[in-house]
């Protein structure tokens, strides 16, 4: 059984969008894939097992603090 999960993120722009997509592509490896529609980056995660998808948005929720953060200045 494979399970799956779809996170959205809403930017107050889409250049700021795009550019923390670019920062997570890096990293998604075939576990995730990230796109931007308009304003909300958008992450898709699919997993054979909970606990492997935990993993797998653990690790791209950490990313995704790192690359707001450095945003942030």
């Amino acid at each position: 059984m494979r399970i799956r999960c779809r996170l959205e993120f809403t930017y107050p722009r889409h250049a700021r969008a795009e550019t923390v997509a670019r920062s997570l592509r890096v990293d998604d490896e075939g576990h995730i894939t990230t796109s931007v529609a308009g304003r909300r980056l958008v992450a898709e995660a699919e997993a054979d097992s909970p606990l492997s998808l935990l993993h797998t948005l653990e690790d791209y929720l950490a990313c995704l603090s790192v690359a707001e953060r450095v945003l942030r200045g």
